[in-house]
């Protein structure tokens, strides 16, 4: 059964609202085989709404996008279970933008994500953080203005993404989330990995030194 924004739209099936303050929404879903959390920011003046990670389930996330206003696609990292919507979406008319370091991982894209840059979502503004580590392209984004960051499959609850992988680097990730997220965000920020259950700064910084003794 479709749920109802407050005094907006219906939204499609497994579609909840996450966050919100007097200037946007957060809308979340979970897709795919691996339980991939698929993002759609979305600005209350304007309509405009940007979508964060194609993971899975096109048809679905394609409903999502006509339903919030969509006007393009980020991608936090190019791992295959965050890319597997991407044709469709593109086929759709929705421009994808993902780190330079990670182009090569998606089958097609329309713009590369710079370090440090600002996206315009309507009246919203979307900064970038290159955080590598567990890709070399792996991006965070922050909202400007509020205490919100989508993380990606950069920072857990309880630690950092796995760095396994062919292109992952364990120091480098520690390295991107001291110094690019906890010596940069305040302790109240939110924190919406790539999959599973939201945290705050401040419940994961104490424990970096852990982190770095355990090895991941």
């Amino acid at each position: 059964m479709a749920e109802e924004t407050p005094g907006k739209v219906r939204l499609p099936t497994g579609v909840s609202l996450d966050w919100s303050d007097s200037a946007a929404e957060v809308f979340r879903v979970v897709v795919g085989p691996m339980d991939n959390n698929v993002y759609v920011l979305a600005c209350r003046a304007t309509g405009e709404a940007v979508l964060l990670d194609a993971a899975n389930e096109h048809g679905r996330l394609l409903e999502l996008c006509a339903t919030l206003g969509v006007r393009r696609v980020l991608e936090t990292h190019g791992h295959w279970d965050h890319i597997q919507a991407v044709p469709a979406v593109r086929d759709a008319g929705y421009e994808v933008g993902v780190g330079g370091a990670d182009a090569a991982m998606l089958p097609s894209y329309d713009f590369v994500l710079e370090d440090d840059a600002v996206i315009e979502v309507g009246e919203l503004r979307l900064r970038t953080i290159a955080t590598p580590g567990h890709t070399p392209g792996s991006m965070c984004f922050s909202l400007q203005g509020a205490p919100l960051l989508f993380s990606g499959d950069t920072l857990f609850p309880g630690g950092p993404g796995a760095t396994g992988f062919p292109g992952g680097d364990f120091a480098a990730i520690i390295d991107s989330i001291d110094r690019r997220l906890f010596s940069q965000l305040a302790a109240e920020t939110l924190v919406l990995p790539g999959h599973g259950l939201s945290t705050t700064v401040g419940n994961e910084r104490p424990h970096l030194q852990e982190w770095i003794d355990r090895g991941w």
